[in-house]
Order: C-alpha cells, then structure tokens, then sequence
C-alpha cells in the first residue's frame, strides 16, 4: 500500500470531496492520515465543516488536516533567503537584492518552489508518524510542475554545487586556507541532499500514488490524457483514475426532481448572497463541449 497519494486533475472535476473521501475511508480502517490541501481555494474546511489552517490539526479519529498556504510558504521561503544571505555577502549586495527578492515574493515560480519544499518538509519530517498522507492539489498544471520539480531542482542545484566547489577549491589554491568552509557550497550541498531525499521518495512506487480525478466528459479526459503523457515522460507513473460524477444506472423522473429541487435551492441562495448582481443563467447542455456548443452557449451572453 502507498504512503503518499497525490489527487490531481482538472478543476471542478471533484479532486476535495475524492481526496477527503479517501482519507475518511483509511481512517476508518484505523490507519493515521494526514489530509493536506495544497490548493489555495482550500475547499477541504468545507467539505468537512472544520476550520482548518497552517497547523496540522485533528478531525477525527485517525485523521488529521492541514492547509497550506502558498502566500505564507513564499514569504518564508524568501525570508530564509534573506537571512542566509546576511552570513555570506555584504550589506551593498544585500540591499541591492532585497528589492528583486520583494519582487520574486509574487512571483508563481516562488509560490511553487516554497511549495514543493513546504510538501518536502511534511514528507520527510512526518513520513514516519503517519500511515498514509493524501494531498488534495490544485489544478492540473499545478499539480504536474510540483511532481516534476525534484527531477528538475536536484540536477540544477547538483551543477550549482559543482561550479560553486570548482570556485572554491580554486580559492584554496590561492589563499591556502584550506580549512574554511564555504556558507554558499554548504547551503547549495544541504539543498542537493534534500532534493535527493525527496526525489528518493517520489520514485519509489511503493511509497507514492498518482490518482487523477475526472468527470465522464471530453474535456477532463483530454486534460488527464496530457498530464499522464507530461508525468510518463518524467517516470512518475499514474496508476490510478478516480472517475467522478457518474449517473446512477437506475436513473428516473425522482432523481431529476430531487436535483431540480436542490438546484431550485441554491439557485435561490444565490440570488440572496448576490443581491443586486447580474446573472447570468446557463442551462445543462445534454451534449458534450465542444465548438458547436460553444456556439449555442454564445447567445446566452447578450451584455
């Protein structure tokens, strides 16, 4: 059995109620879970009714939650940047790079990387407390860029080490201080070791899970199609594919009406929480999307 499952795919396909499902049902079976949600929109409070935040805390019996916070992970992330700069360059430098680094605090590929080691960090540091540990992630490309990153960061930060040691070393020719250690080569070399833990530990399919979630529709099964295609390419096998949303084979006029009733509801929830918008109202296609839908789909927005 895996350790670690990843629930990924499109949005809006069910990846929250799939990835929370699964982990009431490993709980139940009496093993520790450790539900985390790396999507920003954190739908998992909801689902569960429980206000969650960016300490692991306890829901129920075996399973515990946590959210992560990509704008609290980026200023942390970038913070730690800050300070082991202090103890390697000087104050002329480091002011110089404060301003990029208050720049790259919104950028998506800081969002990204404070991600992966926030996820690198519960990983390693909890892969022994708990039996299974489910990511709930956020949409596909997300997904993708945060599974490929431990292939991609370790050889990047394995040829920085390499120049770094080279620059060193020729250093230690010159002013033969063979002694000193070198702040930049060990953060580089502690960086490369992390990497390769995690990296370990991805491509291990005994320890790690990939399930993608969709709907019985062309777009999800176009988008899932690719990720598996981009993930293979990485040797990050998907092995399994949570199909959501399927119509009951008994189908009927009571189940129509159950579903009208209940859209009629929040239709009128709707109306009340937005009060004094415009809305605009789209029916159910009985088709698939597609150009022609599209076209049909068009005339409904007439503003």
């Amino acid at each position: 059995m895996a350790k670690i499952i990843f629930y990924g795919g499109k949005g809006g396909v069910g990846k929250t109620t799939c990835s929370t499902a699964n982990s009431i049902s490993y709980a139940e079976r009496g093993l520790r879970t450790l539900l985390v949600s790396t999507d920003p929109a954190h739908s998992i409070s909801d689902v569960l009714g429980v206000k969650i935040g960016k300490k692991i805390i306890n829901l129920r019996e075996n399973l515990d939650g946590l959210e992560i916070d990509p704008e609290y992970e980026a200023e942390l992330y970038v913070n730690k940047i800050r300070e082991n700069m202090k103890t390697i360059l000087s104050n002329v430098i480091i002011e110089e790079i404060n301003s990029q680094l208050d720049a790259a605090m919104v950028s998506p590929g800081t969002h990204e990387s404070a991600l992966f080691d926030k996820i690198s960090d519960i990983i390693i540091d909890k892969f022994e407390e708990y039996d299974i540990i489910i990511f709930d992630t956020a949409p596909t490309g997300h997904t993708l860029r945060i599974l490929t990153l431990p292939d991609l960061l370790e050889g990047w930060m394995g040829s920085l080490a390499k120049k770094r040691k080279s620059i060193v070393d020729m250093n230690k020719m010159v002013t033969r201080k063979y002694d000193k250690k070198d702040p930049v080569l060990e953060i580089l070399e502690k960086r490369q070791k992390r990497f390769s833990e995690i990296k370990k530990i991805f491509n291990d399919n005994d320890n790690v899970r990939i399930r993608f979630v969709l709907n019985a529709e062309k777009l999800p099964i176009e988008e899932t199609k690719k990720a598996i295609k981009m993930l293979n390419q990485f040797n990050i096998p998907v092995d399994t594919l949570v199909i959501n949303r399927i119509m009951p084979d008994d189908i009927g006029a009571d189940f129509w009406e159950k579903k009208k009733k209940q859209e009629e509801e929040y239709l009128l929830d709707i109306e009340k929480e937005f009060r004094g918008k415009e809305f605009i109202k789209i029916p159910m296609l009985d088709t698939d999307m597609s150009k022609d839908t599209v076209d049909r789909l068009s005339k409904f927005f007439n503003d």
